[in-house]
């Protein structure tokens, strides 16, 4: 029976690839290198709007990184209203605060600063800012509809998530413990600006995080059966990047050029896996963050070895060829065996930024309900290289418990 719903998946997800290659993705527009985040704030101004909505954490606002964008925003005759009620995997209610932050202040577009966090959440408020249809029906593959966003702006301040060139945005929704992916064209931001500066002195366990989050996009989009030739380009050189600064950047979070690196990197994994997608590392990991309130990028980077170990047997020759591209285990070596290498500097890579193995909040209990969201979530959603069924997720997730 479940040999059978692989095939219908596959099916779906075949015709689904055929359907990513045609849509009409609207790159936004990148500033990228130090100072750049001001130069989008000229753009801005440049657009015609007076009036604009500043998606943002409270930790950001309190630090003053903002100081220097709003000022420059203002110097143009810009209008600013701030919401900074932002927390991380931003919930239904903290985007309907952002709603009405924008509605009470009449803003016409929105700039996000921040994680992916506030990134989403100002997606989701530029789409109810057009709409007054609720969160909860918006969850799903391309259920904005016609009604359209307000222009977004981002400037992210880790790098990690990708979010300023995705068409994707996840929600959280307390009251049912899940989370609530929505995906459509029209949450894809106008501009966006890569300022490494913007991310000196950020913790060196989010940053690690982050950057793991950022591998996985890249890794997941590449394995995936919706791959296309333009996504493997951008998921190898975004492997490469991150093999290659992340250590930096965390042993030396003043190391501008590490920092600027990992931003691009996280740029060209996020347009990766925006159009080839993620799979089970994605979906367990959603749970993961929705039950035990993990963050994204850490629970990412725990679930990834095992979700590779679990695939390589469907994906050897691409895990291959990405260790490969990263002179990572022996030039002559098997597809197996340099899939294995890749997947064990991964676990070396956890080793060296303190990030766990196993994940202490997992209750056995549980599992069976993560089990089957994370599959509900990745059936007819992701083109995973081989899939799994209840019995085996369940035993995947298992692994993970400390005890």
């Amino acid at each position: 029976m479940f040999a059978l719903k692989v095939f219908f998946i596959q099916i779906y997800m075949f015709i689904f690839k055929g359907v990513t290659f045609m849509l009409p993705f609207k790159w936004p527009k990148i500033f990228e290198g130090t100072g750049s985040s001001l130069e989008l704030c000229r753009h801005i101004a440049a657009q015609g709007h007076k009036k604009v909505l500043l998606v943002s954490d409270a930790v950001l606002v309190k630090l003053g990184l903002l100081e220097g964008m709003k000022a420059e925003l203002e110097k143009h005759g810009v209008t600013l209203a701030i919401f900074d009620g932002v927390m991380p995997d931003p919930t239904i209610e903290q985007i309907e605060a952002g709603v009405s932050v924008l509605k009470a202040h009449g803003c016409e577009a929105i700039l996000a600063v921040g994680g992916g966090s506030s990134i989403d959440a100002a997606k989701v408020i530029a789409a109810r800012g057009k709409s007054n249809k609720p969160i909860t029906k918006m969850a799903g593959l391309f259920k904005v509809y016609f009604s359209g966003t307000l222009p977004l702006y981002a400037v992210p301040t880790t790098a990690g998530t990708g979010s300023e060139v995705t068409i994707a945005a996840v929600v959280t929704d307390p009251k049912q413990q899940r989370k609530l992916p929505i995906i459509d064209l029209k949450l894809m931001p106008v501009a966006a600006a890569l300022d490494g500066q913007l991310m000196i002195g950020l913790p060196a366990h989010i940053t690690a995080a982050t950057g793991m989050d950022a591998l996985t996009h890249a890794v997941e989009a590449f394995i995936s059966h919706n791959a296309l030739k333009r996504t493997d380009k951008l998921a190898i050189q975004a492997t490469q990047l991150i093999m290659a600064n992340l250590a930096t950047a965390v042993s030396d979070g003043s190391n501008l050029a590490a920092r600027q690196a990992m931003s691009k990197a996280s740029n060209l994994a996020g347009m990766a896996f925006t159009q080839a997608g993620v799979g089970y590392v994605h979906a367990i990991a959603h749970n993961f963050g929705a039950l035990y309130h993990t963050p994204h990028g850490l629970a990412n980077a725990i679930v990834m070895p095992y979700v590779l170990d679990f695939s390589k047997s469907k994906c050897s020759r691409r895990l291959a060829e990405l260790a490969k591209a990263c002179d990572i285990g022996q030039p002559k070596g098997s597809d197996v065996e340099l899939a294995d290498a890749f997947i064990e500097r991964i676990r070396e890579m956890q080793d060296q930024f303190n990030i766990p193995q196993k994940l202490d909040a997992l209750q056995r209990k549980d599992i069976p309900r993560i089990a089957a969201a994370a599959l509900k979530e990745a059936h007819f959603t992701y083109a995973v290289p081989r899939y799994l069924d209840t019995l085996s997720c369940k035993s995947l997730i298992a692994q993970m418990l400390v005890s």
